[in-house]
C-alpha cells in the first residue's frame, strides 16, 4: 500500500467547509427543536462501542464495520447505527426508567465502504426511538413526526413508503419453505431489482398458484386499497394480522393529516435485519437513495436484557440537504479593521456589535497583505484606522 498524500482523506470521509456547515447547522437546529416539541429527549452515546454488544446487535455486515482493538485487546467498533446504542442505554443507564421512553439523537455514524466511489463512510443522522410501546399509535406517531420534521426542514416534494416485514416474511416462507430461499427473494426487492425478482420466481419450481402469489406481490403498492388487494394473496393468520395492522395505521395517519404523503408498498425491504413489523422509507425527487427511514424492532431490546417493543426513524442529514437543493449560504460576517493605536477602540466596538447578535472579525491592518482580497471575503467592512479618513466605523 502506497503512503497517502498529505491532502488525502480516508475512503468515504469528507471535509465540511463553512457554507455547508452553516447549512447543516440551520437544518439540524430546526429538526431538533421540532422533535423536542413532541416530547422527545436528546441523548448522546460514545462513538466507540464494544463489538460483542452494539456491533453484533447492529445487524450490519462485517465488512461494513470499522473495527479496532482497545489496549486490553477487546474488539471495538465505530458505531454503525444509533438504534443498537440506544437499546444498550435503555437496558443499562435507563434500566429503571419507566416505559415508554421517547429518546432522540443527532450523531455521526460510520459504515466502511468497499471502494464504492462517492458513498460516505461517515455521515450525520438525526432521529428518534420510541421504546416500550407496541401499539399502532406508536407506529403512526413516529411516521407522522418524521413527515412533519422533513416539512419543518423545508422539504416539499417527497413520499413515504410503508410496508410490513411480517407480511412479506410469512408469504415467502409459506411459498418457498426456507429462510435461505426467502432471503434470495428479499435481496431482489431490497435492490429494487423487480425484473430480476420476476425472472427468479419463474425459475423456481412452484405451483401456478404460488407463482402467481409471488408475482402479485410486485403490484401491491398504492393507497389504502392495497390492503384489500393483498388479502387475496395470503392464506394465513400471521399475514392477515400484518395487513390489519396496516389498516389501523392508515386510519391514525389520516387523523394526523399525513396520509396524503404516504404510499403502502408491500415490496419494501430495509437493509437492516432487526426489523420485525411496520417499516418505512422517505424518498425525494432526484435522490437515488432514501433520505430517511425506520420501523418497528420488537426483538432487539432482548439482547440488552430489557425486552420491549420499539420503533423509530433516522434522517440522513446529507441526503436531506441534497433533496432540499438549496444554495449553501454562510451567515453574514462583519470585518472591523484597525491600526495598533486604535486596537482598544476596535475591541470595544466589536464587543458592542456582537452583543447585538452580529458576527465580527477583528483584523489588525498591519497583518493584511492584500486589503482588497480581505474585504472581498466579508459582508460588511468597518475601519478604526485613524487619520486616513476612515475612522470610527465610517
Amino acid at each position: 500500500m502506497s503512503k497517502p498524500l498529505v491532502f488525502e482523506k480516508p475512503l468515504g470521509m469528507h471535509d465540511t467547509l463553512p457554507a455547508l456547515y452553516e447549512t447543516k447547522k440551520r437544518i439540524r437546529t430546526k429538526i431538533a427543536s421540532f422533535i423536542q416539541s413532541w416530547g422527545y429527549q436528546f441523548i448522546e452515546t460514545p462513538t466507540l462501542e464494544y463489538y460483542d454488544t452494539v456491533g453484533a446487535a447492529s445487524a450490519m455486515l462485517e465488512k461494513q464495520l470499522f473495527k479496532l482493538l482497545d489496549q486490553e485487546g477487546n474488539p471495538l467498533v465505530l458505531r454503525p447505527d444509533m438504534t443498537a446504542p440506544i437499546a444498550r442505554v435503555a437496558g443499562s443507564s435507563l434500566k429503571n426508567a419507566a416505559y415508554p421512553l421517547r429518546l432522540a439523537y443527532d450523531s455521526h455514524l460510520f459504515q466502511a465502504q468497499q471502494r464504492e466511489g462517492g458513498r460516505p463512510a461517515e455521515y450525520e443522522q438525526i432521529g428518534i426511538e420510541l421504546i416500550g410501546d407496541g401499539t399502532r399509535s406508536a407506529d403512526a406517531e413516529v411516521i407522522a413526526l418524521m413527515i412533519a420534521a422533513l416539512k419543518e426542514a423545508g422539504l416539499e416534494n417527497f413520499k413515504v413508503a410503508v410496508g410490513h416485514v411480517g407480511f412479506m416474511n410469512k408469504l415467502f416462507l409459506d411459498v418457498v419453505g426456507t429462510q435461505e430461499r426467502a432471503e434470495a427473494l428479499r435481496k431482489f426487492l431490497n435492490e429494487k431489482n423487480y425484473v430480476g425478482y420476476r425472472e427468479h420466481v419463474k425459475q423456481l419450481k412452484l405451483s401456478s398458484i404460488d407463482e402467481r402469489r409471488l408475482l402479485a406481490l410486485l403490484g401491491l403498492r398504492g393507497r389504502k386499497e392495497t390492503v384489500d388487494e393483498a388479502m387475496n394473496v395470503i392464506d394465513n393468520y400471521e399475514s392477515e394480522a400484518a395487513l390489519k395492522e396496516l389498516q389501523s395505521l392508515w386510519s391514525i395517519l389520516e387523523a394526523y393529516d399525513v396520509a396524503s404523503d404516504v404510499t403502502l408498498d408491500l415490496t419494501l425491504v430495509r437493509h437492516i435485519s432487526y426489523y420485525t413489523g411496520i417499516v418505512f422509507e422517505a424518498y425525494a425527487e432526484g435522490l437515488g437513495s432514501p433520505l430517511a427511514g425506520g420501523g418497528r424492532y420488537d426483538e432487539l431490546l432482548e439482547k440488552f436484557n430489557r425486552p420491549a417493543q420499539a420503533t423509530g426513524f433516522g434522517i440522513r442529514l446529507d441526503h436531506l440537504i441534497e433533496a432540499l437543493d438549496g444554495e449553501e449560504v454562510e451567515a453574514p460576517i462583519s470585518c472591523l479593521i484597525f491600526t495598533k493605536e486604535h486596537q482598544a477602540e476596535a475591541i470595544a466596538k466589536a464587543k458592542e456589535m456582537r452583543e447585538r447578535g452580529k458576527r465580527v472579525v477583528l483584523q489588525d491592518l498591519s497583518g493584511v497583505a492584500d486589503i482588497d482580497a480581505l474585504t472581498a471575503r466579508y459582508d460588511d467592512i468597518s475601519f478604526c484606522i485613524g487619520k486616513k479618513g476612515k475612522e470610527n466605523g465610517s
